[in-house]
């Protein structure tokens, strides 16, 4: 069992292995860790660990995609926000982030961008410095039974999905040269890529294997893709353009 002990950057989001994490970093919380982070060597990765905040238990107004209605630069304590006992407050199996680019505004904020790199089983949260840390198991990825025919099936589905979804004209569509096959690196893409929210996302995250995801992925991609079928329009989606996450 290989553990370790990690900074935490908790969202209102799920990250995955191999998927790009684009940051905006302004609370003074995360703008500590952000200044730990660069003291490491260059040529060593500069990890801090994601984990999805579970629903109706964030009080903090900054979560991904709302606004701020509070003044950004007050301090605020590691757990503000999370409760009394923050591990409650988070799912507890989260993903690594190798931070690649650390880059401080002149008003002392952070532009990041950090790819998800390993899932990770949260054991413990310490609160008692400026920012959250945890103790942290990482997860070996099983492969599971038939994954690589699996696997094909869900590129099939994902890329009727697509057409379903942006148009089969639409020329941005993902192409299949586009698309990986790696039954492992094909189930996480489709996680990250489809219209889901966050509880699916979180269940495909935490699945005990790859062909368990990819057997969940084809079921849901063949439901969304029947109800898109039956709506009358939808605009384009832009499917591989992730969101920038306020923290």
């Amino acid at each position: 069992m290989t553990t370790a002990r990690l900074p935490l950057f908790p969202l209102n989001a799920v990250l995955f292995p191999g998927l790009v994490l684009p940051l905006n970093v302004f609370e003074e919380r995360y703008r500590a860790m952000m200044r730990e982070l660069l003291k490491t060597d260059e040529d060593e990765p500069r990890r801090f660990a994601v984990v999805a905040i579970r629903d109706g238990r964030e009080t903090a107004p900054t979560g991904a995609g709302m606004p701020d209605a509070v003044n950004v630069s007050a301090e605020r304590g590691p757990t503000d926000g999370f409760g009394p006992d923050p591990v409650q407050t988070f799912h507890r199996v989260g993903c690594i982030a190798d931070a690649a680019k650390i880059r401080e505004r002149p008003d002392g904020s952070f532009e990041v961008l950090a790819t998800g790199t390993t899932r990770v089983k949260l054991l413990s949260v310490e609160a008692s410095g400026p920012f959250l840390t945890a103790e942290l198991e990482e997860l070996d990825e099983e492969t599971g039974e038939e994954a690589g025919a699996l696997a094909e099936g869900v590129l099939r589905a994902f890329r009727s999905y697509q057409k379903r979804l942006a148009g089969a004209s639409e020329r941005s569509l993902t192409t299949g040269a586009d698309l990986p096959d790696d039954p492992s690196v094909v189930s996480y893409l489709v996680a990250a890529a489809a219209v889901l929210d966050v509880p699916t996302r979180q269940r495909l995250l935490q699945a005990p294997d790859t062909a368990t995801r990819l057997r969940e992925e084809l079921t849901l991609l063949r439901a969304e893709t029947a109800v898109i079928r039956h709506l009358p329009s939808l605009p384009a989606v832009d499917l591989t353009r992730a969101p920038t996450h306020p923290n």
